[in-house]
């Protein structure tokens, strides 16, 4: 495809990694705080008076927090699983109820996305590139993937994802105690310049600006990328890894994580003031209008399903947004590219010689020179898209 090609063209200039990682952390940052905001007890109001002032008018009454679970009821039938009190309308998305034409009906083909197998010798480990958000559209019911992911789920014991099911619900409250002060802490640890931009990105939004002063930077980056993603109208529970889980589930039972939830808390609480505030200051380089056109170009790309091209765009989208480009790989390492490595050793542990294991993770952890794919092949694998 044209497009997937101009970005392998980008790619190819990008030898030690490029600043794509500004990209894979705010999808990292959308599975870790969509999952902990939909899980922190009632009794911890600060992250969700958040959640309900940036993302709803005023007033506006808050849905009880829930894990998105999937089901097969129908859409229309289920609470949208997005942050507490997040009221967006869904963008506009070809209609996956079919049709018909003069011979039957039309059977509606599932998004393509990111597939990789990879072998060596008599071991196989099957990658797909997830989005931990997305549409109903992505996955229609009669067909959620494509046939050789299907076939590839069936033949694994194990679907390892980034975090266990499990991990996040027995580690529920971990944001709220490594993120958030016990009073306002955020103004004294921003520089004044950076404060500032923050106030005004929420100056609609009193109430969220009173509340995410308690919060740390890293955990008020993450907050910012969180609901400029969901406002694009996405939803958590067609995210990959619920889909992916309700079809597994269904004749498997072995779901692990390739980390846990500490070890993926400990990037972010692991970086540095000069660190966070970094990263706090490229998450408000860009307008939230922005931002939302970035996740659905994201998601268009992901739906394509190339790892290197959706790598080599994001490559190419962030090199704008560095302030210090050491502090920017600094993080880049801790946030991404180690996990990249631990991602790898894990599944080298799980799989074995006919022991096939199914991956899905992140479509940004794939692509690239410093991705997943790039790792296993250094490790003796012949990985293919398929």
């Amino acid at each position: 495809m044209p497009e997937a090609r101009a970005a392998r063209r980008i790619a190819r200039r990008l030898h030690e990694g490029g600043t794509s990682a500004a990209f894979a952390r705010r999808w990292s940052a959308l599975l870790l705080v969509s999952a902990a905001l939909a899980l922190i007890p009632r009794g911890s109001d600060v992250l969700l008076g958040i959640a309900q002032a940036v993302a709803a008018p005023a007033n506006t009454a808050m849905p009880p927090a829930h894990l998105p679970v999937p089901s097969s009821a129908p859409a229309s039938s289920q609470p949208r699983a997005s942050l507490p009190g997040f009221h967006t309308a869904p963008p506009s998305f070809p209609s996956t109820s079919g049709g018909t034409t003069a011979s039957g009906p039309v059977q509606v083909q599932p998004a393509h996305m990111p597939f990789y197998v990879a072998t060596k010798g008599q071991t196989t480990i099957y990658l797909l590139g997830t989005l931990h958000v997305g549409d109903p559209s992505d996955y229609p019911a009669a067909q959620p993937f494509r046939r050789p992911i299907l076939a590839a789920l069936a033949a694994s014991p194990t679907l390892a994802l980034e975090l266990s099911p499990d991990d996040l619900i027995e580690s529920q409250d971990d944001v709220t105690k490594y993120g958030v002060c016990s009073r306002e802490c955020l103004p004294r640890l921003l520089p004044d310049a950076l404060w500032r931009k923050l106030e005004n990105r929420l100056r609609g939004n009193p109430a969220a600006l009173d509340e995410i002063k308690k919060t740390r930077p890293w955990l008020a980056a993450l907050l910012v990328e969180t609901y400029d993603s969901l406002a694009a109208g996405l939803q958590t529970e067609y995210g990959s890894e619920a889909q992916l889980q309700n079809v597994y589930l269904k004749t498997k039972g072995k779901v692990v994580g390739l980390e846990t939830l500490g070890e993926q808390m400990r990037a972010f609480t692991g970086l540095t003031l000069a660190e966070q505030r970094e990263m706090l200051a490229q998450d408000l380089q860009q307008t939230p209008a922005e931002n939302v056109a970035d996740v659905m170009e994201l998601h268009r790309l992901w739906r394509i399903g190339d790892a290197d091209a959706i790598a080599a765009w994001a490559s190419a989208k962030s090199d704008k947004l560095a302030r210090s480009e050491p502090v920017s790989n600094a993080i880049d390492n801790k946030i991404v590219y180690e996990r990249n490595r631990r991602f790898v050793a894990r599944m080298l542990l799980i799989a074995g010689p006919n022991k096939p294991i199914f991956v899905a993770i992140g479509a940004l952890h794939l692509g690239g020179p410093k991705g997943v794919l790039a790792l296993l092949r250094q490790h003796g694998f012949v990985v293919e898209a398929s």
